[in-house]
């Protein structure tokens, strides 16, 4: 493992693929930032609260105190990627699967992006560095269950507490009193809060797929003492804030204006659902897509106040999220061949 950045740069000097593969990590990072960061401050901007330029700084300054706050606390969802599969076959050929693999999430966030829809990151890392793992000798045995079940169990509460919580935040809140200032400037610390803790569960998970390829590349199948060196943690924060920056005006009009019109009140209450839900999972350390949490609770919100989603819409949305594990995870196998016969 490498726990000063000058150790890990020389390292990915003398080896070509370590370097490659750091760098398709970073750039899985960057394209999270703009395609995935951008639903935590989705209501904030289609109802008006915060214009959007304003919104996408506030998201990436957050994002960035999420992953360094939380992974210096406690990196158990870093862990949990870490440990996902092993790879067997040699050090080049481990690295080169797992280059495979992150090249499957690049290509499926760019297509989700293009056609606006808001897809999981997360799950596709699980699903690609699986699919990668599976083409390695040993098949099925590389993948480990126990990490398997704490994501399967992460996407259940996502969606259930996610939607859960949309709902009894905004009946809370129209039981309560408050003004549409307030709501306006609740949702604004909201939007805040979703940008936090995205950056406390996807920067953990990206940071866990890197010291995956640091061990990868010193000899390891895929186990080795986990250390979260402060260096990386900088990295992979100031990596996707930029990513952030570029922003996502694609992703904000489908998840804040494409599944239904929401009022501050009913913003700030979708924005409460998902941020508790969040909460609550980054506490168990379990890993849960910010994009299902925040999509959830909007639904929540809109179903107790008996509004209807564009059907259209949500069906995209489903098929989205449907797809991701099998066609991450086929396009991690198939890819992982061709890259091993290449590098």
């Amino acid at each position: 493992m490498f726990l000063s950045g000058a150790g890990f740069l020389r390292c990915a000097l003398d080896n070509p693929v370590l370097g490659l593969t750091a760098a398709l990590v970073l750039a899985v990072i960057l394209v999270n930032g703009w395609t995935d960061a951008p639903n935590a401050i989705a209501t904030a901007v289609t109802t008006g609260v915060l214009p959007f330029q304003r919104a996408v700084i506030l998201a990436a300054v957050c994002n960035l105190l999420g992953v360094c706050c939380t992974t210096a606390v406690s990196a158990t969802v870093a862990q949990t990627l870490y440990s996902i599969a092993s790879f067997g076959g040699g050090r080049q050929a481990a690295l080169s699967a797992l280059c495979a693999a992150l090249c499957a999430i690049v290509i499926w966030a760019v297509l989700a992006w293009r056609f606006g829809v808001p897809t999981s990151e997360s799950h596709a890392l699980v699903a690609g560095v699986t699919g990668a793992a599976l083409s390695m000798p040993g098949g099925l045995s590389n993948v480990r269950p126990e990490a398997w079940a704490r994501v399967l169990l992460g996407l259940a509460l996502s969606v259930g507490l996610g939607y859960w919580g949309g709902r009894v935040s905004v009946r809370l809140l129209r039981c309560g009193s408050g003004s549409g200032g307030f709501f306006r400037r609740g949702q604004a610390a909201g939007a805040a809060a979703m940008a936090f803790l995205h950056g406390a569960q996807d920067g953990q998970k990206f940071i866990g797929v890197f010291l995956l390829s640091c061990t990868l590349a010193a000899g390891g199948g895929g186990q080795g003492v986990f250390t979260v060196p402060l260096w990386l943690m900088i990295l992979c924060a100031a990596v996707m804030a930029l990513g952030t920056l570029i922003g996502g005006r694609r992703i904000v009009d489908t998840v804040g204006r494409g599944m239904g019109s929401l009022s501050p009140r009913e913003g700030f209450a979708a924005d409460l659902g998902g941020a508790a839900c969040l909460l609550l999972c980054t506490l168990l350390g379990l890993p849960v897509s910010t994009t299902h949490a925040k999509t959830a609770a909007i639904l929540g919100v809109g179903s107790a106040c008996g509004g209807r989603a564009d059907r259209q819409v949500m069906r995209d949305i489903v098929l989205t999220w449907l797809l991701t594990f099998p066609g991450c995870g086929l396009m991690g196998f198939f890819l992982s061949r061709l890259f091993r016969l290449a590098l």
